[in-house]
């Protein structure tokens, strides 16, 4: 049984990825509260009374969210993870990972097919380029889509009161190309992209990496990654036949403008440690610990 979202949170008629929006709110605060407090390992109820919600409550939003208990959540995301996935695979970029997966299966990735735009259009700074956006809810938060024709071209992510600042990220990356606001036009991507029954191999989602071409390459390999997955670094710069090309592989990632569909947020330090993310660490670890859910749950 699912427990009523608590009135601060209630949403009436709500889409899933909405209410999937307003638990993220609450798993945010905890996964941070628990990133501060680690060393002292503190209990539920007061990782919960952090958050403004009853243990019971924290534990239904989590299972509501990604399937998991807080606790498994946690393990999903702990630093002694990474190092075991890092460890274990031989071959992390195409390791199919310790939650049960077997060969091809549902949830392995976005099934996405992607196209490169030509370095000249890249250099003009997408003159020419016109550029649908909107923001809407998703399991991390306010997500805002990018398209253009082609497919889609920008994923990025912002917390309440950010979306400006997020929207201005984005457009520095193509700054000669036109925006124009549209939520119908990007409102059926975000539904393909976090809707897991959306992903379905006979209608791939369509995304144009628009960078320079070892960016592009990067992003690439990034798609590779299996869904649950991690890789390194140093691998992604090994598999491309450049294995001192650690740290600019590390930049390229961090320019992905294409976030969790180009999965970024798989890449680890070469200890497992979980880096940085240009969205933010704690989305970091919760996009980790809600692909451990839905991998778990297909397994």
């Amino acid at each position: 049984m699912i427990l009523p979202l608590p009135p601060s949170l209630h949403m009436s008629g709500a889409s899933p990825l909405a209410i999937a929006a307003a638990d993220y709110e609450v798993v945010r605060q905890a996964v941070e509260y628990i990133s501060a407090q680690a060393r002292r390992q503190p209990h539920m109820e007061e990782i919960a009374a952090a958050c403004g919600v009853s243990a019971r409550m924290l534990t239904e939003l989590f299972r509501r969210w990604c399937g998991l208990t807080p606790k498994a959540f946690l393990q999903a995301v702990t630093l002694d993870r990474a190092r075991r996935l890092v460890a274990e695979c031989p071959n992390v970029m195409d390791a199919a990972l310790e939650l049960g997966l077997s060969g091809p299966a549902r949830l392995h990735d976005l099934f996405v097919v992607h196209e490169a735009m030509s370095p000249g259009e890249w250099k003009t700074g997408g003159a020419g380029i016109t550029i649908r956006h909107g923001f809407h809810p998703s399991p991390f938060g306010q997500a805002l889509v990018m398209t253009t024709p082609r497919g889609l071209c920008g994923l990025a992510f912002a917390d309440e009161g950010g979306e400006a600042a997020a929207l201005e990220d984005m457009r520095r990356r193509w700054p000669q190309a036109d925006y124009v606001e549209d939520r119908t036009q990007t409102a059926p991507f975000i539904s393909r992209i976090f809707t897991p029954g959306a992903w379905r191999a006979d209608q791939p989602l369509r995304v144009v990496l628009i960078g320079r071409d070892f960016e592009v390459q990067v992003w690439e390999s990034l798609l590779r990654i299996p869904f649950a997955g991690a890789s390194t670094y140093s691998a992604i710069a090994s598999g491309m036949g450049r294995p001192g090309a650690a740290r600019a592989v590390g930049a390229a990632v961090g320019r992905n403008p294409i976030s969790f569909v180009v999965p970024c947020h798989r890449v680890l330090g070469k200890s497992g440690k979980l880096t940085g993310y240009h969205w933010g660490l704690t989305r970091k670890q919760a996009m980790l610990g809600w692909e451990a859910g839905m991998a778990q749950a297909e397994g």
